[in-house]
């Protein structure tokens, strides 16, 4: 065979292995990994699937991270406000414009109380202690140095501050706000209240049914009425 011969040859072998035919194609396509491009699905880690996937396939971001500051919809407005960017900076000014302005904006009830000492239970007692007090087991045996108490040092401390410390760490505490979310950290300061207060937070009075007292006073004024008919 002359070299012309086999340089056609050649030319005619490359050209046929160039050109496949794909099930979802009508015909045939020459080199298709040029146009045709594989489908990124949102929401799918593509790393996960391991050699079925191309190398430049495992490296693709299927989403992306959303902007800072970005707020999640929520339907619930209440809801929404809580997930509101935090304003307050991680500074002195910062931690005490927080103090005297930031209020917990959700609403007291027996149920979140109890969700703040399960957190309690689990984020914090190990160095505050189970009443709050500064004696959790890292302190005890773990020779770290002891948090202020919530019915002493930290007794008058603002759930302002509260949140700000959680938000972004203060002295030896620091930040939580990766393991909690904004209404967790409302939530546990609802709980660190009632130990500033021996155990029983300021609302719950306001927030629990009549007493008998309260039940008497009205079972009285009812029978009082009854003599004036």
């Amino acid at each position: 065979m002359s070299v012309k011969h086999t340089l056609y040859f050649g030319a005619f072998v490359l050209l046929a292995t160039s050109c496949v035919k794909h099930e979802d194609s009508p015909g045939y396509e020459y080199m298709p990994d040029m146009y045709r491009s594989p489908a990124i699905e949102a929401y799918v880690d593509y790393g996960l699937i391991g050699d079925s996937v191309s190398t430049e396939l495992q490296l693709t971001q299927s989403a992306k991270v959303p902007p800072a500051g970005t707020i999640s919809y929520k339907s619930d407005l209440a809801t929404a406000i809580i997930e509101m960017p935090y304003m307050y900076p991680n500074t002195i000014d910062g931690y005490e414009a927080a103090g005297m302005n930031l209020k917990n904006p959700l609403t007291f009830s027996e149920e979140n109380l109890n969700q703040g000492k399960e957190i309690y239970t689990k984020f914090c007692l190990h160095c505050h202690g189970e009443k709050g007090a500064g004696d959790g087991g890292v302190i005890t045996y773990g020779n770290h140095s002891r948090p202020g108490a919530y019915d002493g040092a930290l007794k008058d401390l603002s759930v302002g501050k509260m949140f700000h410390t959680l938000t972004y760490g203060k002295g030896m505490m620091g930040s939580h706000a990766s393991q909690l979310t904004k209404a967790e950290r409302w939530r546990v300061i609802f709980y660190i209240e009632a130990l500033q207060n021996g155990g029983a937070h300021p609302l719950m009075a306001s927030a629990a049914p009549a007493t008998d007292s309260v039940a008497m006073v009205s079972a009285t004024v009812a029978v009082d009425s009854t003599k004036t008919k």
